[in-house]
């Protein structure tokens, strides 16, 4: 299936889904596609993080913030993702997509990802932060949560975010 077909089906389905909290985990069933995979005839790396993006506009609808970067005239954009593979999923294999937002900083909201055989075996984790963006640059996570309607929780960052942000801030030194 065609990629905007999944994008058009994933804004379709989630106007049906039950609303999510902004902490609320949530997952979908997906299977591999023959447009998924690489020349290994199992999922290529780089549709993992494509997949999970659809996860991303799923969040975003389900948890009304779609309509308030609409509303705000925001963007939503992605920061960065990391991402470690365990397991292959080979074609035509049913896999499940977890996804539950972690954490906030100023700017940046941290997500976690993983992939899983429907035997619950981990084929990949990963976290991807994203923020929304206007015309004078990031949008502060206290404006947007405002504008969302709901305080941004209280929750400390975890190791492994407070590790790849020190990372990060190395590479971009």
């Amino acid at each position: 299936m065609n990629l905007y077909l999944r994008l058009f089906w994933t804004l379709l389905r989630a106007w049906w889904l039950p609303k999510l909290s902004t902490t609320d985990p949530f997952a979908r069933q997906f299977r591999v596609l023959p447009n998924d995979i690489d020349i290994n005839l199992h999922m290529n790396n780089g549709r993992y993080l494509t997949v999970a993006d659809l996860m991303i506009v799923e969040y975003f609808a389900r948890t009304g913030f779609l309509k308030t970067l609409m509303k705000n005239k925001w963007k939503p954009v992605l920061g960065g993702s990391i991402i470690t593979y365990r397991r292959q999923l080979k074609l035509g294999q049913k896999y499940k997509l977890s996804y539950r937002w972690i954490a906030s900083d100023t700017h940046w909201n941290y997500l976690s990802f993983q992939f899983t055989s429907l035997d619950g075996r981990l084929c990949a984790s990963g976290y991807s932060k994203g923020a929304a963006v206007s015309r004078n640059g990031l949008v502060n996570n206290a404006d947007a949560f405002a504008a969302l309607g709901t305080p941004i929780p209280n929750v400390q960052l975890p190791d492994a975010i407070a590790h790849w942000k020190e990372s990060e801030a190395k590479l971009l030194a």
